[in-house]
Order: C-alpha cells, then structure tokens, then sequence
C-alpha cells in the first residue's frame, strides 16, 4: 500500500469519524442500547471483578498501556464496549474487524498499516475482533506473529470459551478477562439511567416509566443490559403508539414476547446446562435435575442426546447399586421414540427423576477405569495356559487348558482360590463393591462361598467397600 493511498484512508477514517460523531449526537438515529453505551469505565456497570479500583485491567487503561486480550462473556455483559472505551482512552490507533466479514486478507492490510503507523508516527495500534471465535484457523494463525512481535495489540470479544474458540498458541499470548451477566441490581442501574437521562435517554422523548415496569423488565432480562434496553425501547414505543406518556405494566403486558433464553445448543451454554443436569442427578437432586432437563429442551436441545446422557449415567453413577436401572432408562428411551414431542416430555422427566432418586454406586467406572489403566501399564499379556481353549491334539500337548477347574463340578458352583488374571498383574483391587445394598449382598454371598476377596488379592487388606453412593 502507498503512501498515498493510506493517507487517503485515513482521511476517508477522518470524515466518516465526524459524520459518525454527528450522527451519535442525534438520539433520533440510534437504539436506545446505543445511545445509553457507556463512554468512561465509571459508566460501566456490573464488572467490578476486573474493572474495579485496582484491578488490573482498570490500571492498564490508565497507564495507556493495554495487553492483548480475550474479552469472554454472556451477551450483553459489555465485551463491545469496554473496547470502545478503551479505544476512547487510548492514544494508540483503534483498528475494528468482523470475525463475520473479515478474512486473512484484510487482517493483513491492518497489519501493514500498523507497521507503517509504528514506523513511521511511534504510535501502537489495536485491532478488535468481535465475535473472534467465528475466526478460522487460517485467520488466526494470520494474528499470531504480528501480537507476539507487538506490531498490533490485539482485543478478542467472544462469547464462547476461549478455550475451545481460539488456538491454543494465540491464546497463550493473550490475557483472558471474563466479564459475568449483570446482576439484577446492575441491569436496574443501566434502565434508571436511559429513564433519567433527558438528553439521550427516553427523557429526551417526554416519556416517564413506572417502577414496577423497570422491576419487570429486569426480572426478563437474565443479566443481558441490551435485551433489557431493547425491551424497555420497544414498550416505550408501543406506549407512545397508544397516546401515553408514562408506560405501565398494561403497556409491557401488551406488548412484550414470551422471553427466550440466552443458550445455543451447540455451544458453550449447551456443555454447561449438561454438565449442570449430570451433577444434579448425581447430587440426588430431582428438582435441580428436572429444572435443567426442562430448559435444555425449551431451549431446543436435543431430547435424544439427553437420553443418551441419563443411559451413560445409568452405568456410570448408579451402577450396581440399581442393576435394573439401565433396562429402565432404555425402556424409557424406547418410549420417548414411539411419543416423541411434546408428551415425550413426561417420558424425560420420568427418567430424570428415577435416576435421581436412585441409589448411587461408581464402582462400575472404577473397576472400567483400574482395568484400562492396568492393560495400558503392562500391555498384552499372555492369557495364562489353563484359560486357553485347547480344540486341537497340538494345543493340548502345548498345555492348553491344563489345569483348568470348571466351576460347575465344584461346590456351589465356584472353584474356590483360583486365581484367573495373569501372574505379572500382580493384585490388583480393580472393582470395589459400593456399600449399597444390592453390593453387599452380592459380596457377603461370595464371602460365604469362600471367594471374596478373589485369591490374588487375599493379604493385601482389598475386598472392604470402599465407593460412596
């Protein structure tokens, strides 16, 4: 890029700046949520846990001296403008990139201009990319070279896990600030403020709003300031539509929607309400577990990854304790794909509530999970000679299946001390009974038989229940 051509962009910049700062002037031109955006950080409500006195993200803005960084955070918590801010308080140059529209191409164009502005003015720039998670791998690979050189100061804004939305090697580069939802008592501030302010705020249209519709719309908005400025915008409209100059809870009734929830299915909110559903029916929850199976499928979740998740759950976390619990969750499952939607609800919230209810017992996943880390420690193992099938004279006269006690011709039909893994295995306590009923009941009738704890194991102070239900 020439010179000449840069310079002109940056006048084009200019004017559009100006024409930009006239038209935010004029509050007849934006929503409400625009004009009420905050424009310092003591406007910024909601996010003392990194924005607070001392904090410090807050002292790098003062200092001017501001890290890349990933801003994470719920819709409407403020990621967008808490870049703005700092783009206001910062003399660096404020370089703004979609994630949706922006590809590799335009990323490095920024990158030029920055090294030109560094070389030429000594002057940092900052390059923000909201939604940065829509960025592929190629375009953040792109970003890479140029933030660890510091050519670019980099602001993310996603509402995804950084975790999983930005390659591990950026992400090491960058400091994560997580911004929370507002509370409700801050959602409340940010609606005081577009009721008051009669210069950009709904003042300025002559309009009054009662207190119990602010209460309300707060109560709807679960955290998000935009969804609550939306609403408030939109009843404020609908108000004035019908001669009021003071909205009322008649006019929100009128006119609002059923609310909808901040998830998307495949996302970040999906893993945490399914992680939050699964510790429920662990914790023998059944109100808890009812509560989020019920909003995942309002939601829009799939009602069969759920089935999916209590038949996992039935042998992993209930096990033993309750054998006849995976019959039943499949059963169940079974009925769900005969009824489907929305009476298969019932079908759910059946099965969420019998595993809920249900006797807890892992020894199932220990047992798995000792084996798996057994035959991954000393590989394969010869089968010992007395457990191989021997069909063949030749297999017989290596001393296939010598010695070999066939269970049945003994008493009670268990060959009492024989010792069935491998020798090298030593003695292991792979599976430990949970101390739920059908567990030691089970153990107690092998004692009697004189098998329990198995022989490998006698000795070594194994066979005792250990699991917690």
């Amino acid at each position: 890029m020439t010179f000449r051509k840069a310079g002109n962009r940056a006048r084009e910049r200019g004017d559009l700046a100006l024409f930009k700062a006239a038209a935010d002037d004029d509050p007849t031109l934006l929503p409400l949520a625009a004009r009420l955006r905050p424009r310092t950080l003591d406007e910024v409500e909601g996010q003392e846990g990194i924005l607070g006195p001392g904090k410090a993200l807050r002292e790098a803005i003062a200092r001017d001296r501001v890290p890349s960084m990933v801003l994470w955070g719920p819709p409407g918590s403020g990621k967008t403008t808490l870049a703005r801010i700092i783009a206001a308080a910062t003399r660096a140059r404020f370089e703004p990139l979609s994630a949706v529209l922006a590809g590799v191409g335009d990323v490095r164009e920024v990158v030029r201009e920055a090294e030109e502005a560094r070389a030429l003015h000594r002057r940092r720039t900052i390059v923000f990319i909201d939604e940065i998670h829509r960025f592929n791998r190629a375009q953040q690979d792109a970003l890479l070279p140029h933030v660890e050189a510091g050519t670019i100061t980099l602001i993310g804004a996603t509402t995804e896990n950084p975790s999983f939305a930005v390659n591990a090697a950026l992400l090491s580069r960058l400091h994560v600030f997580r911004l929370e939802p507002l509370s409700r008592a801050a959602v409340l501030r940010v609606l005081d403020r577009a009721v008051r302010d009669d210069r950009r705020g709904l003042r300025a249209d002559g309009l009054d709003v009662a207190t119990d519709v602010l209460d309300a719309i707060a109560d709807r908005a679960f955290g998000d300031a935009r969804r609550a400025l939306n609403t408030l915008e939109t009843v404020a409209a609908f108000a004035r539509a019908r001669g009021h100059d003071r909205v009322t809870l008649d006019d929100l009734r009128a006119a609002e929607e059923a609310p909808t929830f901040r998830h998307d299915k495949s996302q970040d909110a999906h893993y945490d309400l399914a992680s939050a559903f699964i510790k429920s029916l662990r914790g023998s929850d059944p109100d808890a577990a009812v509560y989020y199976l019920v909003r995942m499928v309002e939601a829009g979740d799939d009602p069969l990854f759920l089935l999916r998740r209590m038949l996992i759950f039935a042998s992993e976390d209930v096990g033993l304790a309750d054998p006849a619990a995976i019959q039943r969750i499949a059963a169940l499952d079974q009925a769900f794909q005969r009824v489907g939607l929305p009476e298969g609800l019932l079908t759910l919230t059946q099965a969420a509530l019998y595993l809920a209810l249900a006797p807890k017992s892992n020894s199932v996943l220990t047992a798995m999970n000792g084996a798996r880390a057994e035959v991954s420690r000393s590989g394969p193992l010869e089968v010992p000679l007395k457990l191989r099938n021997a069909p063949t004279g030749l297999m017989q006269d290596l001393g296939y299946g010598s010695g070999y006690r066939y269970p049945h011709d003994e008493p009670g039909h268990v060959a009492r001390g024989e010792r069935y893994l491998p020798d090298s295995v030593g003695a292991p306590a792979f599976y430990e009974p949970g101390d739920n009923v059908w567990e030691q009941r089970a153990v107690e009738r092998l004692r009697q038989l004189g098998v329990w704890p198995p022989a490998h194991r006698r000795g070594t102070g194994g066979g005792g229940p250990t699991s917690q239900p």
